[in-house]
C-alpha cells in the first residue's frame, strides 16, 4: 500500500515496531528474539530445545548470556510485566581477582576497604588528585578518572579483555556504567556505600525471555527463515536468501548499523566504527565447593582471556534442572570473551579448544565439578565503539535516511540500550511510520 514499511529483524525492537505499527516484520532465524531468547539443554546433550521439557530436567540459557532487563520507561515496564510477568531483582555482583581469590563488591572504586593494605589510601590520593581534561582513548578516560593504581590493578587488563585490546584506541563511552563519586568512595574505604550504577536492579520474566519476545510477535506479522541479502535503495526493494524479493515506500532496520551499510552499498567518506563479536559459552555442571553467590563476575586476570562470568542459576534457580532447583548442587553459568570486529568467528576446533580451557579455569577455581552442557553462541556484533572524533554513525545514518532506510534499536544506532529501551525505541518509532503511512 502507499506508504508502506518494512520491518527488518525480529529481535524486541522490531517486534515492538511490529506492534505498534501494523508492518510486517522480516527475520532471518526460525523463531523471535535475536539473542534475547531463551534456549534448553538436557545435562548430557547438546540438542538445543525451544522451550523446556515436560519433566522440567534441562539447563534454561540464553543465547546472548545474562540478558536482564534494566531501566526503560515505565510504561514499558508495565507493558512486558503485563505480557511475560516476572521478578525484580537486585543486583549483586563483584570484580573477582583470581590469583589472590579475592572478591571485591562492584563498583570497585565504591569498596576500596576489601583491597590490600596501602592501595585504599594511594587511591584515593589519586582520584581526589583527578583533573578533567579532554580524553581521547578510553584507557585516557579510566586512567584519569579512577588513578593508575587502580588502572592497573583492575581497569585496564579488564577493559584490554572486555575490549580485546580496543580500550587504547577507541573513543570513551558509558561512563555511567561504572561512575566516579569521591564521597563514596571515601565512604566506601571504611564502610558499606549504597549501590550505584545502571543495573542496580533488574527485571527478567519467570518463563524467560523467549516468552516475552513469543508473546510480543504474537501481535504482530513476522515472517520467518527471511535473511536479508541485499537492499537497494534506488530501486527500493529488499532481496532475501531464498530468492523472494520485497518492495517497500521505507525501510525501517534492526540490523548492526555496519551491515545495514554493507547490504545497501552505500558509502561515507569516514572510517567505519568498529565493534568487538562475543563468544558466549553456556555451561551447566554440578557445583563446585567454592562457587560464590554472585549474579555475576567481573574478571581481570583470567588465563583463557573471557571477561565475565555470570550465574544465571544465582539469579533464579528456574534456571536449572528442576531436580536440582531445591537442593541447589548444580549450577547454570554464562561466560563471555571478547574478540575484536572482524566478522570472522574462530574455527570450530579453537572454540573447542576454549571451551576445554574454561572448563577447567572454573574448576581449578572450585566453581563447578563436572561440566555437564558445553553450549557456545558467537555473537557477531556484540558491543559497538567509536574512534576519537568519529562521525560515522551520524554520516551513516543521514545517508540511510536519504534512502528512506531508518536504522533503530541498538545495534541498528550503534548505541548501548537494554531490552526495555530498545522495546520502547520500536514503539515509538513503529507509532511514527504508522502515522506516516496514513493519508493525509
Amino acid at each position: 500500500m502507499a506508504g508502506s514499511a518494512l520491518i527488518l529483524g525480529g529481535g524486541v525492537t522490531g517486534l515492538a515496531t511490529g506492534i505498534a505499527s501494523g508492518f510486517p516484520v522480516y527475520e532471518a532465524a526460525d523463531v523471535p528474539g535475536g539473542i534475547c531468547a531463551s534456549y534448553y539443554v538436557r545435562p548430557g546433550r547438546a540438542e538445543r530445545l525451544s522451550a523446556p521439557p515436560d519433566d522440567g530436567e534441562a539447563y534454561r540459557f540464553e543465547i546472548g548470556g545474562g540478558h536482564w532487563i534494566f531501566g526503560g520507561a515505565p510504561d514499558v515496564l508495565t507493558f512486558i510485566d503485563t505480557l511475560a510477568p516476572g521478578r525484580r531483582y537486585v543486583r549483586h555482583s563483584s570484580v573477582y581477582f583470581a590469583q589472590d581469590e579475592l572478591y571485591v563488591p562492584y563498583p570497585l572504586q565504591n569498596n576500596l576497604r576489601y583491597l590490600k593494605d596501602g592501595i585504599a589510601p594511594r587511591a584515593l590520593a589519586e582520584m581526589s588528585s583527578r583533573t578533567k581534561s579532554d580524553w581521547r582513548t578510553m584507557a585516557d578516560w579510566l586512567e584519569s578518572s579512577f588513578g593508575k593504581t587502580l588502572f592497573d590493578l583492575f581497569f585496564y587488563p579488564f577493559n584490554v579483555r572486555y575490549t580485546d585490546g580496543l580500550v587504547d584506541r577507541v573513543a570513551p563511552q558509558d561512563a555511567y556504567k561504572s561512575p566516579v563519586q569521591l564521597s563514596l568512595a571515601i565512604r566506601g574505604a571504611f564502610q558499606g556505600t549504597s549501590a550505584v550504577g545502571y543495573n542496580v536492579s533488574y527485571f527478567y520474566p519467570t518463563d524467560g525471555l523467549s516468552a516475552l519476545a513469543q508473546r510480543m510477535a504474537a501481535r504482530c506479522t513476522v515472517v520467518y527463515g527471511r535473511r536479508v541479502v541485499e537492499i537497494r535503495p534506488d530501486q527500493k526493494r529488499v532481496v532475501f536468501a531464498d530468492g523472494s524479493e520485497e518492495g517497500y515506500e521505507r525501510l525501517v532496520s534492526t540490523l548492526p548499523l555496519n551491515r545495514a551499510m554493507e547490504l545497501s552499498g552505500l558509502t561515507v567518506d569516514t572510517p567505519e566504527d568498529p565493534y568487538t563479536s562475543v563468544l558466549v559459552s553456556n555451561i551447566g555442571a554440578t557445583k563446585g565447593a567454592r562457587c560464590p553467590a554472585d549474579h555475576w563476575l567481573y574478571i581481570p586476570d583470567s588465563r583463557a582471556a573471557f571477561h565475565r562470568v555470570g550465574f544465571y542459576s544465582n539469579v533464579d534457580p528456574l534456571f536449572l534442572p528442576a531436580s536440582s532447583r531445591d537442593a541447589a548442587d548444580r549450577v547454570s553459568i554464562y561466560v563471555e570473551r571478547a574478540y575484536q570486529g572482524s566478522g570472522q568467528r574462530p574455527s570450530a576446533a579453537e572454540i573447542a579448544a576454549y571451551e576445554q580451557a574454561v572448563v577447567q579455569e572454573l574448576r581449578d577455581w572450585e566453581f563447578i565439578r563436572d561440566a555437564e552442557v558445553v553450549d557456545s553462541t558467537w555473537i557477531d556484533v556484540a558491543y559497538t565503539w567509536s574512534w576519537p572524533g568519529s562521525r560515522w554513525v551520524e554520516k551513516a545514518m543521514e545517508t540511510l535516511r536519504r534512502h528512506d532506510i531508518h536504522q533503530i534499536g541498538r545495534y541498528g544506532k550503534w548505541t548501548f540500550q537494554g531490552i526495555a529501551d530498545s522495546i520502547g525505541d520500536g514503539f515509538m518509532s513503529g507509532a511514527a511510520f504508522r502515522a506516516a503511512s496514513q493519508p493525509r
